[in-house]
């Protein structure tokens, strides 16, 4: 801050400095004027005026000071009182951008809340001409075009929910209801929900659960599974998916294991980022990058940690490791 100031004040001292200069030179080529004394008045002045600018490097500069310290934020209420014209044109200026931000920021909340509501409300309407169509397919008699109808509706209805909890995902704190969750249920719940699919793709299931049930909150983690098993089912022809559960340490362990196209060893730490596909296959333009995301998200959200294991052609297992239910204290007061 000294360097800052005396940069600020360069052109006063400068003057100054050059101002007693000319009063010697004045008196060295002038005899009338004694030489000395006016020697002993340039020093006493610059000894007068090095204190003054201590003085006041000290009261100039404790405003900015505090504005230098101060966090980024709109909170104008840390702001030092100013006490100088200049300060207070400052300080104006701090208020007036601050408040024209925070009108900004409430109008862009206000329209981005909105947009999601009106977005929910849209997903929640197709949802009735969805199901309709759903029964009408159902009823259909011919066994060569009602698979090819049934996938293409689950793949409206697949991507529709995903939506739906994209949006919810920022205020899940507010949706969660812990309890005790039974695992085989979700389970079998989101298989048959995929069941035509599966079926279009030769796929099976080997499920084995030692422990049947974990404390979570169902809907979401009905949400989690419903991804995870997407992706599994999407990327495997004609195979069987293993789903298994065990304790250790007191937590319940759940592994899904199928053996799909597998995921590259250098995309395994991204898949999880947001809008992230592939760096093996680009011709993959059905994928939208958002599945694990979301996945990941409402994990972290359970205290739910995910790990995975894959080889590129051979597979892919995907752990899910639950917490302990004494973790639960942290949010089951949420």
């Amino acid at each position: 801050m000294i360097r800052k100031y005396f940069l600020e004040r360069f052109s006063w001292i400068t003057f100054y400095i050059l101002l007693h200069l000319f009063i010697i030179f004045v008196a060295f080529l002038d005899s009338a004027i004694p030489l000395k004394p006016i020697l002993y008045i340039v020093f006493l002045s610059l000894i007068m005026f090095s204190i003054f600018l201590i003085f006041r490097y000290k009261k100039e500069t404790y405003f900015y000071k505090s504005l230098e310290a101060r966090e980024d934020s709109l909170d104008i209420t840390n702001i030092p009182e100013p006490e100088s014209p200049f300060e207070k044109i400052i300080e104006n200026s701090i208020i007036n951008q601050t408040e024209i931000l925070k009108q900004s920021a409430a109008i862009g909340q206000m329209t981005l809340e909105q947009e999601k509501d009106d977005l929910l409300s849209w997903i929640h309407e197709v949802k009735t001409p969805l199901t309709a169509m759903h029964l009408m397919i159902d009823r259909l008699d011919d066994e060569l075009l009602k698979p090819h109808l049934t996938y293409e509706w689950l793949r409206i209805h697949l991507l529709l929910d995903q939506q739906l909890h994209q949006r919810r995902i920022p205020f899940i704190e507010n949706d969660l209801y812990i309890e005790n969750t039974d695992l085989e249920t979700i389970i079998f719940d989101e298989i048959k929900t995929l069941q035509s699919w599966c079926i279009q793709k030769g796929i099976g299931f080997d499920i084995q659960l030692d422990v049947t049930e974990v404390l979570s909150d169902a809907k979401w983690l009905a949400f989690i599974m419903r991804q995870l098993l997407t992706n599994s089912i999407k990327y495997s022809e004609n195979s069987d998916i293993t789903i298994f559960s065990h304790e250790q340490a007191e937590q319940t362990i759940l592994e899904l294991k199928d053996s799909g196209r597998g995921i590259d060893p250098k995309d395994i730490p991204r898949i999880f980022d947001k809008g992230f596909t592939s760096t093996t296959n680009h011709r993959d333009h059905a994928a939208t990058g958002m599945g694990l995301y979301l996945t990941k998200k409402a994990a972290e959200s359970l205290f739910i940690s995910i790990a995975v294991k894959s080889k590129l052609g051979t597979g892919t297992t995907i752990t899910l490791t639950f917490p302990k239910r004494n973790d639960f204290v942290n949010i089951t007061s949420m």
